[in-house]
């Protein structure tokens, strides 16, 4: 029984950390969307993705694919590595 608690504590903290991840690469998004001055349905024109993606993506409350952080990326003109660097909020 103790060791089903330690495992679940972990994965508790592990969901968390991933949870964090997420909402940092929205709040990114976000702002590089904003220092751009597109509104959302700007960026969906030129990504082809849909709004409510992009709503969710800067929400933090979507696993993002690796296909959509490149068409994000694309559509903010910014390369991957940029889109990524949370040291830039």
């Amino acid at each position: 029984m103790h060791t089903c608690k330690i495992f679940l504590d972990n994965n508790i903290k592990i969901a968390y950390m991933q949870q964090y991840e997420l909402i940092q690469l929205g709040e990114r998004i976000k702002a590089l969307r904003l220092k751009k001055g597109l509104t959302i349905s700007a960026m969906c024109y030129r990504n082809a993705l849909e709004p409510s993606t992009i709503s969710r993506v800067e929400a933090g409350i979507v696993d993002v694919k690796y296909l959509t952080l490149v068409k994000i990326a694309k559509a903010l003109e910014v390369k991957l590595e940029e889109l990524l660097n949370f040291d830039k909020l």
